[in-house]
């Protein structure tokens, strides 16, 4: 089958609610850059970088998509690594399209349904507020939390990252969680945590005084690494695009260890 990025990129836009969905403003969702020809493999990766353009050539890909897009850090002058970037997609004609928040959030291919599911868990509500939409999820369990930690540190290692946790004490069970991908661990989580009664957050990363936080209200953190936990939505988008268009993708694994 033969498909052009327009057309691909208006059904995954379509698929992911990108219009509907808020963001931030740098994420710029959807197509990022076009090219001429038609789509012919796909690439996956979390991030826009070097490590993901060089795996994208590498593959013979086409059409790379990420996670964290080729904007993410703002305005840059098209100069030394930003030149190169850019140059070595325009001259291999790749496109990108990115998908941010709208990837978190689906419901079968987003980061947070998928970690669930990975980690054996069954989400029952939404979880983590930002605008008029949820990012994450939550549900109840009766699982002892160093059981859900070994979990985690399973799944982080797999895909080349590790977990702390905040203290927890011996004994701890987890019977009422919520999990919030990448940089998941905020006030406004731990508020909303606090108000629904969880007891184990699962995030990526979040900033020192969230541990102390936690320790301090009873609630158990694990940070599982905000690589990892968002390796799963672009894996999944180019695998449903893959089979949908009869079109091979692979994904380039970049860890950045964070």
């Amino acid at each position: 089958m033969t498909i052009s990025l327009r057309d691909l990129g208006r059904y995954a836009d379509s698929l992911l609610e990108t219009a509907a969905t808020p963001d931030y403003e740098n994420a710029l969702n959807g197509i990022q850059l076009e090219n001429q020809s038609p789509i012919r493999r796909i690439a996956a990766a979390v991030d826009f970088s070097s490590r993901a353009i060089q795996g994208t050539l590498t593959s013979g890909a086409n059409l790379l998509i990420v996670h964290h897009g080729m904007f993410w850090s703002g305005l840059e002058r098209l100069t030394g690594s930003t030149y190169n970037r850019i140059f070595r997609l325009i001259d291999a004609d790749i496109a990108v399209y990115a998908s941010h928040l709208p990837l978190d959030r689906h419901p079968t291919l987003g980061n947070n349904a998928l970690l669930a599911k990975e980690l054996g868990l069954q989400p029952s509500v939404p979880f983590a507020k930002f605008a008029d939409i949820f990012i994450g999820l939550s549900g109840e369990s009766d699982i002892e939390t160093a059981a859900l930690v070994t979990r985690v540190g399973e799944f982080a290692r797999a895909r080349g990252g590790n977990i702390r946790t905040s203290v927890l004490q011996d004994g701890r069970r987890t019977r009422k969680w919520a999990i919030c991908t990448g940089a998941g661990a905020s006030s406004d989580t731990l508020a909303e945590a606090r108000t629904m009664g969880v007891d184990t957050l699962i995030v990526g990363e979040g900033p020192h005084w969230t541990a102390v936080h936690a320790e301090e209200n009873d609630l158990a953190i694990i940070y599982a690494g905000h690589y990892a936990t968002e390796t799963l939505g672009v894996h999944a988008l180019a695998q449903h695009l893959g089979e949908k268009y009869d079109l091979p993708w692979n994904f380039v694994s970049a860890p950045t260890g964070l």
